[in-house]
């Protein structure tokens, strides 16, 4: 896993939420691998290679999109990826932090995102 690196997965909601979660980390780290769009799929994931050259900006709930159901929203990667992303989506969504876990170069964040 590269230094930028985040895997998300996400469930809960549909395939379109799924795709507003993502389209709301595309600023910080870029276009991910694929995007969710298997609308009979219980669990979406996608991975941020950490294009470098993504700026940083804030997306607010309006820009983001709108949730239909509460998301689980699973942020994996080293501890300053998870932390951008937790920051990213915290800022777009109401969001509840159900906990992380670390290990030795990398750590994993479990966020309730609700509509």
């Amino acid at each position: 896993m590269s230094d930028t690196e985040l895997t998300v997965t996400l469930s809960g909601g549909s395939a379109a939420d799924a795709l507003v979660v993502v389209r709301t980390l595309e600023p910080v780290f870029g276009a991910p691998d694929e995007l969710p769009s298997d609308e009979h799929a219980t669990v979406h994931t996608a991975t941020f290679a950490g294009d470098t050259s993504a700026q940083s900006s804030r997306t607010s709930q309006d820009e983001a999109g709108r949730l239909s159901a509460p998301v689980t929203v699973t942020v994996q990667g080293t501890p300053e990826s998870v932390e951008k992303a937790s920051d990213a989506l915290s800022r777009a969504f109401s969001a509840d932090d159900e906990g992380a876990a670390s290990g030795d170069q990398e750590q994993e964040r479990q966020l309730v995102l609700r509509p």
